[in-house]
C-alpha cells in the first residue's frame, strides 16, 4: 500500500525548524502539487531552488538509506517564474502511478496537510486568527487557547463474502472519476463503532445483511483525509442486491476468476480484493 515504503522510513514527529540546502519544498493547493515537468518520476523543488525568504511549514522526515530527507510546505503565492520553467502543478492522482514510493507518499501526505492548514486559519470558538504551535502539529488560538489538530476521518472498507457461492460483493461508484471496481465503503458516524458502520453501510448501499464482521487492516488515505479500516464479513441470508443509485452505479457478486482487478500496491481496497481473488480470504 502507498504508506508501506520499501525505500524509506517515515518519521512524522513534529519538530519546529527551518529548511536547509537539500530539503524538499512542496507547494500544494487543492488537489494539485508542484512537481518537475515531463518526468516519469516524482521530483519536488529543493530549498536552494526557491525563494529563501518565504514562510515554510515543517512537515516530516523520511529516512532514505540512513540519510534523513526533510520535507516542508512552501507558500504557493511565492512560486517564482524561474521555478515554473522546470516545475508545474499536477493532479494528486499522479501519486497512484508514479514513484519513487517515498516521494508519492510524501506528496499525498503534504497535500492533505496543506489543505487542512488552508481550512483552519481562524478559531471556530472566538474568531481570532490561529497560530502555528511550536511543539505539536497543531493550530492554537492565542486568545481562547482552542486547539485544532489535522482532520482525520475514520471510514470502513468492506469485503462482503458469499461463502456458499465463493463470491465477493463488488461495486462501482456513481458520479465519480474513479470507474474501476471497488468494495463497499463509508464514513463512521457519531456514536457508532466501526463494526456497526460495516453493517449499516452494506445494508444502505446494497440492501444486503452481513454477519461475522472481522477486522483486517488499516490504511491512512490522504486522498480523502481518511483513516481506512478494512473489514471482511459474510453474507447473512439472501444475497439479492438492491443498490443505492446515489452512491453506486453497480453492485454484483463475482467469483475469483471473474474479478478483473490486478494488484497495484497502492490501496487497501485493492489489497483486500486481491486477497480474495488469490484465495487468501
Amino acid at each position: 500500500m502507498i504508506q508501506e515504503l520499501k525505500t524509506g522510513i517515515y518519521h512524522n514527529e513534529y519538530r519546529e525548524q527551518s529548511p536547509a540546502v537539500g530539503d524538499y519544498i512542496i507547494f500544494a493547493k487543492g488537489r494539485s502539487v508542484l512537481a518537475r515537468k515531463e518526468s516519469d518520476i516524482i521530483a519536488f523543488p529543493r530549498f536552494e531552488e526557491v525563494d529563501a525568504e518565504m514562510a515554510y511549514i515543517y512537515l516530516f522526515q523520511i529516512d532514505i538509506s540512513g540519510k534523513m530527507q526533510k520535507f516542508f510546505l512552501g507558500d504557493t503565492d511565492k512560486v517564482s517564474d524561474g521555478l515554473q520553467n522546470d516545475y508545474g502543478y499536477s493532479q494528486q492522482n499522479m501519486f497512484r502511478t508514479k514513484g519513487p514510493d517515498y516521494m508519492a507518499f510524501a506528496g499525498i501526505t503534504a497535500c492533505q496537510l496543506a489543505n487542512w492548514y488552508a481550512s483552519v486559519k481562524y478559531c471556530g470558538a472566538c474568531g481570532s486568527k490561529l497560530l502555528h504551535d511550536k511543539r505539536e502539529r497543531m493550530m492554537r488560538c492565542p486568545k481562547c487557547n482552542a486547539m485544532q489538530y489535522p482532520k482525520i476521518s475514520p471510514a470502513v472498507i468492506v469485503g462482503v463474502i458469499d461463502r456458499a457461492q465463493n463470491k465477493i460483493l463488488m461495486t462501482k461508484y456513481a458520479g465519480r472519476e474513479y470507474k474501476k471496481y471497488a468494495l463497499i465503503a463509508g464514513f463512521t458516524e457519531i456514536g457508532e463503532t466501526a463494526e456497526d458502520t460495516v453493517r449499516r453501510e452494506v445494508l444502505e448501499e446494497t440492501g444486503v445483511h452481513v454477519k461475522n464482521v472481522r477486522y483486517y487492516k488499516s490504511q491512512p488515505w490522504s486522498f480523502s483525509d481518511t483513516l481506512l479500516l478494512g473489514f471482511y464479513c459474510d453474507l447473512d441470508g439472501n444475497g439479492q442486491i438492491c443498490i443505492d443509485e446515489e452512491e453506486l452505479s453497480l453492485g454484483e457478486w463475482l467469483s475469483p476468476k471473474e474479478i478483473p482487478t490486478e494488484y497495484d500496491g497502492i490501496s487497501l481496497t485493492n489489497e483486500m480484493i486481491m486477497r480474495f481473488k488469490n484465495g487468501l480470504e
